[in-house]
């Protein structure tokens, strides 16, 4: 699974699925194996902003940190993310 950073962000990795590009961009979030299973799931608008779709094993004060973190950094990531996606942020055409 391609990840945005090799680091740990609040103890979860940040990362997407190659088969989930056709989507909007959007950020799993996991602490242990890189799967769907228990992650978290971020859509991002294109102004940082995000929906969360799935919370996951994640608390809510995790999902704030993490939604804080991605604000901060989502043009950083979606350079990353239109590197491999023809989508972009989520509620756009």
């Amino acid at each position: 699974m391609p990840k945005y950073y090799d680091y740990k962000v609040c103890g979860y990795y940040l990362y997407y699925t190659s088969h989930c590009i056709v989507e909007a961009m959007h950020v799993h979030a996991s602490g242990r194996k890189l799967t769907e299973a228990g992650s978290a799931k971020f859509f991002v608008k294109n102004n940082g902003d995000t929906v969360v779709e799935k919370q996951g094993t994640l608390t809510d004060r995790e999902i704030r940190l993490l939604q804080g973190f991605i604000k901060d950094n989502y043009k950083e990531m979606y350079l990353k993310w239109r590197a491999v996606s023809d989508t972009g942020f989520y509620g756009e055409k």
